[in-house]
């Protein structure tokens, strides 16, 4: 199946915008695994060797 120019041109914009809310998305994940790890690390931090 060829592509017109056009077709080209809106399936180039949806991979744009696609990567564009992908990008979004991990950076929410980053930000949220790293706030867990945290409060891991404080947990970690306050149950004392009994619980390691």
């Amino acid at each position: 199946m060829e592509l017109t120019p056009e077709q080209l041109v809106s399936e180039f914009q949806d991979a744009v915008m696609e990567l564009y809310f992908a990008r979004k998305r991990i950076a929410l994940l980053e930000a949220e695994n790293a706030a867990l790890r945290e409060h891991l690390s404080l947990d970690e931090q306050t149950a004392g060797p009994s619980l390691r």
